[in-house]
């Protein structure tokens, strides 16, 4: 099954899909691959049957058989969108698919309004609706942001608002509709009933003899004045996530003849998706403004009533913001009625400004995701094609879905698949596991637990220098997440389904309290060392330190919660048994050579009975290193103990909990600086919750004060502490420490200049490093005083980015805009890197083609690109006549195998592509060494040589073709620093939290980049994945340590919607550094730590809103110091904002303006 890197598994003669020709028009899908489609509408039993019917009384009779069979579960569907939402534990014996039925799928229009069917999709709704009036054209607006287009395009209308009824989902298309005031028919046999959306929702469910056929919107004629909105506060503005909250508001308005206000007729006020079973009607506050001339004080009465009606259920989350944000929507409805100054014709849909949101046709103006953006890079070309932007190595076969991943490997015959049975408790003792009657029973082909490691094996799941990990729990289980056992079925669903449902019997009885969080490992002082080697050293005398001071801080804390890796292709892997006891495993990993080892440790067989195969890994970020050993070593014992093959694809909330991701840490601090910002000393008291077992936890202090080293202390001091809990061990993730170090050094610049009432980015120029201060606080990696180059970073990106004039630009902003804030920040990073060994081969073929291994993996990251580029320029210096263009085409890299090279490592770090490159090199140069005599002589009687005729004569001359090599750097050049810089603009929603990146501008020091393509991609990537370690992610666990955040409806990674709008890159090209590789530096990992001036802006942001709010009087808990938690979501900024913001601000304007009563 291993091969040279193209798909030997596919079943076709064809080795490539055809390639695309935009002048083509449409591309259809390929012939050669239509064969080997099978219908999806095979549903893989016979038990299970799948109905279309094509008319009403085909569907009536098909209830009726069903109802007098006493079937099983059966389930009406359009798309079966829900299964996303609603996962299925048990498989509904009978569906009905309603899309045939000709009734529910037409859209009508009547001089009343539009009808549109249940099982209309969404977006054909959408269609319909934005050739309507303008109520319909927001509506239509507001679906936009619902889903996915997959969703749009297969969920139903009706569908969303039977799971709204009665799974109580919350949707915005309930919320709306319920807005716009429509009504629902619901069919039950041949009797047809009307009744509002607002009592459907509020029904029992519907029986099994009624559907829902049809929803009604109205026509609201635009000859009365009037007006229409709707809302959402979600992690995405622009869709794919659940609202915190939804609404729709209409109102029919008049003018007040005598003081020109305005007069509510009519309205209707829905708010939804806030914590209730559905979406409601706020009757109470539509009965208080209808009729009433809307001032101020009656605004204000209307919030409040608001604040008291919208109460999400205990247990919802952010209950207080939930129900701000719903004043906040009726106050920003209302407000510019309540403004005298502005006339009524200027609120409503008939007038012109109106019009001006909609595009020629009546198309609702869609906002654009992405403004603008800028990559800059100086090209070299002394080592061509090292230092050229090439397009990435196996590019097409990734955008054209043929690159194969460990996952894509056919099934070998008679292959089971495995899913983990997890606990759900902190520390218990497990009595036994059983199989839930719900699953059946003749799926289970095995369940392995720590019984199962055969004779002469050990229960080791990872291994690493510090330690290894169990791969099951014994009678103990010591973490909610923890591994009790690996269940094995036919198919990966009935696998997952079954291990679901297991049931786990646990004990608690006689039993000390679980720790749970690092106050708790302190008092019962439960710590794992760190080694001597790896604990950091402190730098000068912190007492002296505080006695310069001015100003002292002491014991601020700050808290850092974890971060999940949310790869594309989850853990994977696949192991086959082999003869004479051999196993042979296919790993997504990226340390295939410690996967190797932990196989043959816990199935009890020499290193050379296991093989392990990496081709590429479809991202890792850290978490397919210590953590797919466990993933593989589960398939590799079930495999041997079954002898069969076994493969596992982990499902997303599986991993979600056993991850462990990002370590957690509280870090409490006492600083002391002088007036003008310039710190003098600072000590640290740091917790770091590495969870239950070592895992690469130690490594931990030494990273986190590398990059808090940024910055010149004066004096540093710290105690460190890795704490041991009952929650899943924390791993490697990238930037490991070194994220949560950065930001803390933010965290205590941006309070001593709170502290000073000085801009902060002010705060960081004074304290950032001179090479002398560098040398002492890096003495082992400071580099030449030339290496040094922050402070030109610093100075040159205040140029591009053009700061000083933003910061004013900033400023006027600010006073010019009540209910949006804008914060500018500028962020620096030194970064320490660390070179580790790395292994390579080179081979020459007969036909002059190159084959390429390395101890790295390809994660994405663009490693066999950089490496391709540095054989052909390596090589190339044979000087072979037309050689330079066509040696790079020449060039294979092929798939990490563990019995062919060994000593691979971890591709970790951010320098594994740099560590190969270096390797390849030296094989090359060998190379090179041994053909150049023969190229000599060839030379010599030709007069011209070809690199094919020279490969030709050296195989036969019998020239050694092959060779291979290690790269280990010297100790003293092993490690050096790589320095950036970002810019970035942030605007904040004082009524929703909401926050939105301007611009976000970056430079970065490469050295002399191996690929600046790449390297942009990276520096990129980082940055996003940044932001949402900092903006977005919420990892969130319960009271027994058990993940909650265990999917995408509740964890949300950046989207295009989140990123930067304006967003400018630049590589700075720093000259020669010659102890790197061709004077390059890495930028895997470093550029992460800059998406922390996001947060900062942000703070920048909520900083001016809290002066805003002292302006208006409130001065108790809005103060210029304050915490802004990691990650800044929307509930968190808005707090800090003020959750009765709009409360304040009104009782400021009628205590300050006459208002009339």
């Amino acid at each position: 099954m291993e091969d040279l890197g193209f798909n030997s598994f596919c079943k076709t003669k064809e080795s490539r899909m055809p390639v695309y020709d935009n002048n083509q028009g449409i591309s259809r899908f390929p012939e050669f691959l239509k064969s080997e489609c099978k219908s999806n509408l095979l549903l893989g039993s016979e038990k299970l049957r799948w109905l279309t019917p094509k008319a009403f009384l085909e569907l009536d009779n098909m209830l009726l058989s069903i109802n007098s069979n006493r079937v099983g579960l059966v389930k009406l569907v359009v798309g079966n969108t829900s299964a996303g939402y609603y996962k299925e534990l048990e498989n509904c014996d009978t569906y009905i698919d309603l899309r045939y039925i000709p009734e529910l799928s037409c859209i009508r229009r009547d001089p009343v309004g539009i009808e549109i069917g249940a099982a209309v999709t969404i977006s054909k709704a959408i269609c319909a609706l934005r050739e309507g009036a303008i109520v319909y054209k927001k509506i239509a607006a507001h679906m936009e942001k619902i889903g996915t287009k997959f969703v749009q395009n297969t969920g139903s209308i009706g569908g969303n608002l039977v799971m709204a009824q009665r799974e109580h989902f919350p949707s915005d298309i309930a919320t709306i509709l319920l807005g716009a005031g429509a009504f629902v028919n619901i069919r039950s046999g041949t009797a047809y009933e009307t009744v509002s959306l607002e009592e459907f929702l509020e029904r029992p469910h519907l029986d099994s003899k009624s559907v829902l056929s049809s929803v009604k919107i109205p026509l609201w004629e635009l000859d009365r004045k009037l007006l229409f909105e709707t809302y959402r506060a979600a992690p995405r503005a622009h869709g794919n996530a659940l609202a915190y909250v939804n609404a729709a508001f209409l109102a029919e308005l008049s003018s007040c003849g005598s003081s020109g206000g305005a007069v509510l007729n009519k309205c209707l006020l829905a708010f939804g998706a806030y914590g209730k079973k559905h979406a409601i009607r706020a009757r109470e506050v539509e009965k208080l403004l209808t009729g009433r001339v809307l001032t101020a004080r009656v605004l204000y009465e209307a919030i409040n009533l608001v604040k008291a009606t919208v109460v999400p259920e205990e247990g919802t989350g952010s209950e207080a913001y939930r129900s701000s944000v719903a004043v906040g929507f009726l106050f920003e409805f209302l407000s510019p009625l309540a403004d005298a100054t502005i006339g009524i014709s200027r609120c409503t849909l008939s007038s012109k400004d109106a019009e001006e949101n909609y595009e020629e046709g009546g198309h609702v103006k869609c906002p654009r995701m992405l403004s603008s953006s800028r990559q800059v890079f100086q090209l070299h070309i002394d080592y061509r094609p090292v230092g050229e932007p090439i397009v990435t190595s196996g590019a097409a076969l990734q955008a054209s879905g043929e690159a194969v991943y460990a996952d894509d490997i056919p099934s070998p015959e008679n292959c089971l698949h495995g899913s983990f049975v997890y606990s759900t408790k902190p520390l218990a003792r497990v009595r036994g596991i059983q199989v839930n009657p719900k699953s059946q029973s003749n799926w289970i082909s095995g369940l392995i637990n720590y019984k199962d490691i055969p004779k002469g094996g050990k229960n080791v799941g990872s291994m690493t220098i510090f330690g290894s990990e169990p791969l099951f729990a014994d009678d103990f289980t010591q973490c909610a997440g923890d591994r009790l056992a690996f269940l094995v079925a036919g198919t990966q669903k009935e696998a997952d389904v079954a291990s679901r449902l297991a049931i786990v019997n646990y004990d608690l009885e006689n039993l000390e309290a679980p720790i749970l969080t690092v106050e708790d490992a302190v008092a019962r002082s439960s710590f794992f060392q760190v080694p001597p080697f790896l604990y950091p050293k402190e730098v000068g005398d912190f007492s002296k330190g505080m006695a310069e001071a001015d100003h002292q801080i002491f014991s601020a804390e700050v808290k850092i919660d974890s971060q999940y890796y949310f790869y594309m292709e989850s853990q994977t892997a696949l192991a086959v048994p082999d003869e004479d006891n051999c196993m042979v495993v296919y790993s997504s990993s990226q340390c295939p050579e410690y996967v190797h080892a932990t196989i043959a440790q816990c199935i009890g067989v020499p290193e050379h009975n296991v093989r392990v195969i990496t081709r590429r890994v479809g991202g890792g970020f850290g978490g397919k290193a210590i953590k797919s050993m466990p993933v593989a070593t589960a398939c590799a014992l079930a495999a041997h103990v079954l002898r069969q093959p076994v493969r596992i694809y982990v499902n997303r909330k599986t991993d979600m909990i056993m991850a462990g991701g990002r370590h957690p840490m509280k870090i409490t601090y006492s600083v002391g600086f002088k007036s003008t910002g310039k710190i003098t000393a600072l000590k640290l008291d740091i917790l770091v919750d590495a969870g239950i077992y070592t895992d690469i936890s130690p490594v931990i202090p030494s990273n986190f004060m590398a990059v808090l080293r940024k910055y010149d202390w004066g004096a540093l001091s710290f105690d460190i502490k890795v704490c041991k809990t009952n929650t899943v061990s924390r791993s490697a993730m990238r930037g490991p420490g070194e994220v949560q170090g950065s930001y803390v050094a933010e965290a205590i610049i941006e309070n001593i200049a709170s502290t000073l009432s000085v801009n902060a980015d002010c705060v960081r120029k004074i304290n950032l490093h001179t090479h002398d201060s560098l040398m002492l606080f890096h003495p082992d990696s400071s580099g030449e005083v030339p290496e040094y180059t922050l402070s030109l970073i610093w100075e040159k990106l205040a140029q591009s980015s053009e700061y000083s004039q933003r910061r004013e630009m900033v400023s006027e902003f600010n006073k010019c805009n009540v209910w949006k804030k804008r914060g500018l920040s500028c962020v620096p990073i030194v970064h320490e890197l660390i070179v580790r060994p790395a292994p390579g081969r080179v081979s020459i073929l007969r036909d002059g083609s190159i084959v390429v291994e390395v101890g790295g993996i390809e994660l994405g990251q663009g490693l066999w690109t950089k490496v391709k580029q540095m054989t052909a320029f390596a090589l190339g210096l044979i000087k072979c006549d037309a050689l330079e263009v066509d040696l790079l085409e020449k060039v294979r890299i092929i798939q990490a195998d563990t019995l062919s090279l060994i000593q691979g490592g971890f591709t970790a770090g951010s320098t594994t592509s740099e560590s190969s490159c270096e390797a390849v090199r030296l094989c090359c140069e060998i190379l090179v060494e041994r053909l150049r005599p023969l190229k000599e002589k060839l030379k010599t009687e030709m007069g011209s040589v070809q690199w094919e005729m020279l490969i030709q004569q050296a195989h036969m001359q019998v020239v050694n073709l092959s060779t291979s090599s290690y790269s280990g750097p010297d100790f003293s050049s092993n490690r050096y620093l790589t320095y950036g810089a970002a810019v970035s603009e942030v605007e904040v929603n004082l009524l929703t939290g909401g926050t939105t990146i301007l611009r976000s501008d970056i430079l970065y020091d490469c050295g002399r980049s191996l690929n600046p393509a790449v390297d942009l991609g990276q520096i990129e990537g980082a940055y996003v994945q940044g932001i949402g370690y900092f903006m977005l992610e919420e990892y969130t666990r319960n009271s027994d340590g058990l993940v909650t955040s265990d999917g995408t409806w509740t964890y949300k990674i950046p989207t295009v919607d989140t990123i930067p709008k304006q967003f400018n890159v630049e590589i700075l090209s720093s000259g020669n550094h010659k102890n790197r590789v061709l004077s390059s530096k890495a930028c895997g990992e470093p550029p992460l730590l800059l998406a922390s001036s996001v947060h900062c802006a942000t703070r920048a942001a909520v900083r001016a809103a809290r002066e805003q709010l002292q302006s208006w009087g409130y001065h108790d808990e809005y103060g210029p110091t304050f915490n802004l938690e990691v990650p800044a979501v929307m509930p968190t900024v808005k707090e800090q904002c003020g959750l009765d913001n709009v409360e304040t601000y009104m009782k400021w304007k009628m205590s300050t303006h006459r208002v009339e009563q």
